[in-house]
């Protein structure tokens, strides 16, 4: 089925500003709730979000196969489960809907009333229910900088990395919507030099981790894998992601079963899905791997995206400080080889389900995607165009990543991803 939505030359009758994450041809899915604190999964054109509730009601879908609650609903995931040639249809019609040329909805005084709201008229919301969330570490770059600060430099890759897409299972509960407010964690730390107690208090060394992660569709019963050239099939999307670290606990405790504390605190994601449709034009050549991954892993044609990435820290009150720039051009393992991966031992995936990226850092000093590598461990400092200096994350600062790809004809954005850091809430020994 032909994407019709993604026509170049399509405009909208929607104003949108020339550099705006969200032409008509993103038309990406998300959740809000409306000032009359009805909740609805919608759509977003320019800085306009668009109710797929009320515009299915008034029947501005007849025709696609959908159910009548389909987007009554807080969560998109019975919507991604009913598979990519609904979700291609439903894109298609929503780019006809609001095509400058077809004058159905946008001579409709009422019914744009019903439909149409400001941006800041709505709350975003989680857009999946996430019941199971995956982390995986993918990155070359950002892994044998990692290995390099750890362990040998001369032997900073595992044995297993350059074979196999390293993985844990992450916590699906504390993931939140972009403009949520994260605490500061607490946890023991190493001991200090000289005495066998651990410390414990809030972190100090609190990280970022500049990220992407795709949405599943249901898509295998448990005992059965998904090949590797139908796992396109059943990612319906991807999001901007940012997945906290508290380095100085993490230190203390991944030994021997891996990250908990240190990372099960808090991760942001952007709230609009972004279509892997929307993202078609943005395909670019997947990274040459070291060795020739096993047949399972072996992918056929283009399964990378160009998608530009940024970093920026906000101390309160103060102006923004860009500190990264990467691509997400630069992950070794490829989305694709993630899933076909996942489910090779018979794991089964559902609708809603999330799989991390890892930190995605690329070959330069500024397209490291934490401050970990940003800062070499604290050994370099990074400076803030209000003149402080920073190792790590301080209260009160803001973390703001973007991400949107662009070419001679259209650019397409996933918006915001913004998390504050407070205070830790401490108690009384």
């Amino acid at each position: 089925m032909e994407i019709t939505a993604n026509n170049p030359n399509r405009k909208s009758w929607l104003e949108v500003a020339e550099n705006s994450d969200f032409p008509i041809q993103n038309i990406p899915f998300g959740v809000f709730i409306t000032k009359d604190d009805i909740i609805t999964i919608g759509t977003r054109i320019g800085d306009y979000a668009i109710d797929l509730g009320a515009l299915h009601q008034l029947g501005y879908f007849e025709g696609i196969p959908l159910t009548d609650d389909i987007f009554l609903q807080d969560s998109l995931n019975d919507f991604i489960a009913d598979g990519r040639k609904t979700w291609r249809l439903v894109r298609n019609r929503i780019a006809d809907i609001f095509d400058a040329t077809k004058g159905g909805l946008r001579d409709h005084k009422e019914h744009r009333a019903e439909i149409i709201f400001r941006m800041d008229e709505i709350e975003m919301l989680l857009p999946v229910n996430v019941g199971d969330y995956t982390d995986f570490y993918a990155s070359k770059e950002h892994a044998t900088n990692v290995g390099s600060l750890f362990r040998d430099p001369e032997n900073a890759l595992m044995p297993n990395w350059l074979h196999v897409p390293i993985g844990y299972h992450g916590r699906s509960s504390s993931i939140i919507p972009s403009g949520t407010p994260i605490r500061r964690p607490l946890g023991q730390t190493r001991p200090a030099e000289g005495t066998n107690t651990p410390g414990f208090g809030p972190s100090k060394l609190l990280d970022f981790e500049l990220e992407m992660a795709f949405i599943t569709t249901a898509s295998n019963h448990l005992g059965e894998r998904i090949p590797i050239e139908e796992a396109e099939e059943y990612i319906f999307g991807m999001v901007l992601f940012n997945d906290w670290s508290a380095r100085d606990i993490q230190a203390w405790e991944y030994q021997p079963l891996g990250p908990f504390l240190g990372k099960n605190f808090a991760s942001t994601i952007s709230p609009w899905i972004v279509t892997l449709d929307a993202l078609e034009p943005f395909r670019t050549d997947n990274p040459e791997q070291v060795h020739e991954p096993l047949p399972y892993l072996q992918v056929d044609g283009k399964k990378s995206y160009d998608i530009h990435l940024q970093v920026g820290i906000q101390p309160e009150g103060k102006e923004e400080t860009v500190v990264a720039n990467s691509n997400f051009k630069y992950m070794y393992w490829t989305m694709v080889q993630q899933l076909a991966h996942h489910t090779v031992n018979g794991c089964n995936v559902r609708s809603g389900d999330m799989m991390g990226s890892g930190t995605i850092s690329g070959p330069t000093k500024d397209s490291y995607g934490s401050m970990l590598e940003l800062t070499w461990r604290g050994q370099n400092p990074l400076s803030m165009n209000d003149g402080t200096e920073r190792k790590f994350i301080n209260d009160n600062d803001t973390v703001i990543m973007r991400a949107h790809c662009e070419n001679d004809t259209v650019r397409i954005g996933f918006g915001d991803c913004v998390g504050k850091v407070l205070p830790a809430i401490e108690f009384e020994k």
